[in-house]
């Protein structure tokens, strides 16, 4: 891969392990990448990667770096919401980088394509992908492949699906922070999408509400399909009395105006995919699987 620009910031919370860093920027330069480190552990503020107006000059260099093509998300956690008013997406999108995340990330992805119409990349962080102690070979591959473009299929193996065959634009990302975005300028419009969505030790009952909420506020009757992602972390208790994610997942599919589908790697753990943000989608199921074939998002083309 030939030299690629990159450029490190903290949009969101700080990390407990600086090391991490240094670990990802190691393996960015050895893989050829130019790496600009816009995270400093000895400015962090509370939990966050810096204070609120340290946070959005990071991002401000980042986007003005005429030698960046990537801007990669330290990590999740909180804080972004904190920024959304004070982020240039304008600048953001003229630049033509590509913004990579998720989590708290999606905030930024959300704010990019209601501001904007720009796509990004629900993918990789710098502390807990680039500079995990154990690397996934699958989540870093999948994103250079993505990124090379210019299509990128996931392939799933998944039963119990519905069969169908649509094309639609993809967007989603955390659960959560889709809805905590609900009634703001920050969140897009999208007519005819393919929504995917994660979370994290969130109880089946509260992924009920959250869903229930977008298919109340009319978001999930202009989609086409709804796709879930990893939903690991939560306990149940004695009270659920049997109501498991299986129960909540039955339920959602006799109420909701569209196909749920599972299966898709993508979530808090190691293993993941890349989902170009506002990518146009061509997604098949069948008894066995589906393929979602994400074509026209930003890439690098790389000789």
């Amino acid at each position: 891969m030939n030299r690629i620009g990159v450029a490190i910031v903290a949009p969101s919370g700080c990390t407990q392990d600086p090391s991490a860093v240094e670990r990802a920027v190691s393996r960015l330069e050895s893989q050829g990448c130019l790496v600009r480190n816009h995270y400093d552990h000895s400015c962090i503020h509370l939990r966050f990667g810096g204070s609120d107006e340290g946070r959005l000059a990071q991002l401000k260099a980042a986007i003005d770096d005429p030698e960046v093509q990537l801007i990669i998300a330290l990590r999740g956690g909180y804080g972004i919401t904190r920024l959304l008013p004070q982020v240039d997406f304008e600048a953001l999108a003229a630049s033509g980088k590509i913004l990579v995340g998720f989590s708290d990330v999606t905030a930024l992805h959300m704010g990019l394509m209601a501001k904007t119409g720009a796509g990004s990349y629900a993918g990789p962080m710098i502390a807990g992908d680039f500079g995990a102690l154990e690397l996934d070979p699958f989540t870093l591959d999948d994103f250079w492949r993505c990124l090379a473009g210019p299509t990128h299929t996931i392939a799933e193996t998944a039963s119990g699906n519905p069969s169908l065959d649509l094309h639609g634009t993809v967007w989603g990302g955390n659960l959560a922070m889709l809805v905590s975005l609900l009634g703001t300028p920050y969140f897009p419009r999208i007519e005819g999408g393919i929504l995917f969505v994660e979370d994290i030790a969130e109880h089946p009952f509260r992924v009920e509400r959250m869903l229930l909420q977008l298919h109340q506020a009319g978001v999930l009757a202009r989609q086409r399909a709804l796709v879930l992602g990893d939903f690991s972390g939560y306990r149940l208790g004695s009270q659920d009395n049997g109501y498991d994610f299986d129960a909540m997942l039955a339920y959602l599919r006799a109420t909701l105006p569209l196909p749920v589908l599972t299966g898709l790697t993508f979530g808090h753990g190691p293993h993941r995919v890349t989902i170009p943000f506002g990518a146009r989608g061509h997604l098949v199921s069948g008894g066995d699987g589906f393929t979602l074939t994400l074509s026209d998002y930003p890439t690098l083309r790389c000789a």
